[in-house]
């Protein structure tokens, strides 16, 4: 679990509630539906329109990495690979084969299956790198959704501002319902410019970390498949792999 963002938010939110507070203001005077609907409801609109059906529905499910991100850790992966270079140096790549169905993470198997089937190291290479980069693409994509969401959201509150102002404006002989329309005003415009930047753009750029994080694991994991296939020395290996992660 990701402390820092649950911590960023709560602090984020109760900084500003707090601040309300202390300003004398009352935290449901901020609590609008109407603003809520137009911003949150318009701003998913324009992301809909922007972004095909694959993209989005890869961004939903993205979108729990903010808490819980998906195991980077390298440390195991590099022990893996080195038994494996071991047991190849032993008794021959086909000697892997029976590890092959054991693999959870499906990039780790099929680079292991190409070993068995003693693919020539360039193909390896070439073959995970092409997937490498296509998942990449479209964690990105995925990612720059939150990102233009962040840009639409401020947009549409000020449209929901603006449709409070003409509430209010049609009310005017009517005292009465001009209070309501102000406060939708301003509060549509609080919501898409609090939502952009508390939301969606930290949502957008923690996850391309969280992406960029997997694509470097995956280079790893190529650059150890590819020197078994090479037949390097396992201690060659361990070295080459541990750069990777040098500090």
């Amino acid at each position: 679990m990701d402390i820092l963002t649950i911590a960023g938010l709560l602090l984020g939110l109760g900084g500003i509630l707090l601040g309300q507070m202390l300003e004398g203001g009352k935290v449901a005077s901020i609590l609008q539906l109407t603003a809520f609907i137009i911003v949150i409801g318009g701003t998913t609109g324009a992301i809909m329109v922007q972004y095909t059906l694959p993209v989005f529905i890869k961004a939903l499910k993205m979108l729990p990495w903010m808490i819980f991100p998906p195991k980077s850790a390298p440390q195991p992966i590099v022990e893996k690979i080195l038994e494996w270079s071991n047991t190849a140096r032993k008794n021959g790549l086909l000697a892997l084969e029976s590890m092959v169905d054991s693999i959870a993470d499906p990039f780790l198997q099929k680079g292991l299956q190409m070993l068995v089937d003693g693919t020539e190291p360039e193909k390896i290479r070439a073959t995970l790198e092409v997937e490498l980069l296509a998942r990449e693409e479209l964690d990105r994509q995925a990612a720059k959704v939150f990102e233009s969401a962040g840009g639409y959201a401020p947009t549409i509150g000020i449209l929901g501002a603006v449709l409070g102002l003409i509430h209010v404006m049609e009310n005017l002989a009517d005292p009465a319902k001009l209070g309501a329309g102000i406060a939708t005003a301003f509060v549509a415009t609080i919501y898409g410019v609090g939502s952009a930047n508390l939301l969606f753009l930290p949502i957008s750029n923690k996850l391309k970390g969280v992406v960029h994080e997997q694509s470097y694991l995956r280079e790893m994991i190529i650059e150890g498949l590819v020197a078994i296939a090479e037949g390097e020395n396992p201690k060659i290996i361990e070295s080459r792999l541990q750069s990777f992660y040098a500090r």
